[in-house]
């Protein structure tokens, strides 16, 4: 029989918060990496080290959108959210669209909210699936869809190349995962495969729900990061304007009063 996925709730797990936070700062520093380049023209040759966008960024707004399907179970409602969520998504699409950069077209903020509405809408079916057989399947589908917005399935000696047509169909499936080749988004988090990574971390959720994690997860251990994570939606949203306002200052200061070759 299919475990139950209705358990109490013993307390808030803080490392969850305390994850987040440390993931959206993480964020933020890399987002202000990208304005100084591709807003105000900064050399930073670190920033397209293999290490940092092969491994790194991948793995923290992996490890931000895991979490946010683990605490979508102790949400009252994941559709409101989620619809809120998707609106702040269209509201850095419209922002970044008035700037002098590519426009962030489907983000972490439109992925998250596209992924709280389907996991609303599906949870009577997902709450059918013992909960470590859908932890399983979730992060295995994640892993061999991880690359489907590169034109392939799997990964080697598993891989499989999709169809070309499936790309050059419509320019109106890129939040799907399948984008045409001349896609073009400053922040580019499809369905495809991440919104399999939000539901393996639903089930992630139903555990901690539970009480079954390790005690050390819910007692936390990092106050000020805890208040972070509780806040990454607002700091999601508002870090972009901030910083553009706050970078082009630095870079005035630089090049116009101090002189320095950035």
């Amino acid at each position: 029989m299919p475990q139950s996925h209705s358990a109490g709730k013993p307390g808030r797990v803080l490392l969850f918060d305390e994850l987040r936070g440390l993931s959206i700062l993480l964020v933020v520093i890399y987002h202000g990496a990208f304005d100084l380049i591709a807003v105000y023209g900064v050399r930073i040759p670190i920033f397209d080290a293999p290490l940092l966008q092969k491994f790194l960024q991948p793995l923290f707004a992996g490890l931000f959108v895991f979490i946010s399907g683990a605490v979508s179970r102790y949400s009252r409602s994941n559709l409101r959210r989620g619809l809120a969520c998707f609106a702040c998504g269209l509201l850095i699409t419209l922002v970044t669209g008035l700037l002098p950069m590519v426009p962030d077209r489907f983000g972490i903020l439109h992925l998250l909210g596209a992924s709280m509405v389907l996991f609303a809408l599906l949870r009577p079916l997902l709450d059918r699936i013992p909960t470590a057989a859908g932890f399983l399947l979730f992060f295995t589908l994640f892993f061999f869809c991880r690359r489907v917005p590169d034109g392939v399935f799997g990964f080697p000696p598993l891989a499989a190349q999709l169809p070309e047509s499936w790309y050059t169909a419509s320019p109106w499936l890129f939040p799907l995962g399948f984008p045409q080749p001349w896609f073009e988004s400053a922040d580019y988090f499809p369905i495809l495969p991440w919104t399999l990574l939000f539901f393996a971390g639903s089930y992630l959720g139903v555990w901690a729900r539970a009480g079954r994690l390790p005690p050390f997860c819910y007692r936390g251990c990092l106050p000020s990061l805890q208040t972070v994570g509780r806040k990454s939606l607002w700091i999601y949203l508002l870090h972009q304007p901030v910083l553009v306002l706050l970078l082009g200052a630095f870079v005035w200061l630089a090049r116009g009063v101090l002189g320095l070759p950035i």
